[in-house]
């Protein structure tokens, strides 16, 4: 499994290549670092994946979540979420996109 940095000010996005293919459409898992200045700073969150999209058209990315069953029915309760505006999440999802981008061309 091959890992790649990329480092933005305070934050770190670690991506590690899913070699195996397993499951099927996923990538690659990332991790975020928080560095020195950031209030996280010494800690990382981990949990998000690059998946490729069933269309085949582009790449998504999943964030921590937390699986948890209600009557038998499998529901996941996310780790991770905006206070207001919804595209809060897009920072984040794009510095992973770019993180994984580095990490493919890097393996080429």
């Amino acid at each position: 499994m091959a890992t790649t940095a990329t480092t933005t000010a305070n934050l770190t996005v670690k991506i590690t290549m899913n070699d195996r293919g397993n499951p099927p459409g996923k990538l690659a898992d990332a991790e975020l670092h928080f560095g020195a200045g950031s209030p996280l700073e010494g800690l990382k969150l981990i949990g998000f994946s690059v998946w490729e999209r069933r269309s085949g058209a582009g790449r998504n990315v999943t964030f921590p979540a937390r699986q948890y069953s209600v009557n038998g029915e499998r529901r996941s309760f996310a780790l991770l979420r905006p206070i207001v505006d919804t595209s809060a999440q897009d920072g984040i999802r794009e510095a992973v996109l770019a993180a994984y981008a580095e990490a493919e061309a890097a393996a080429a």
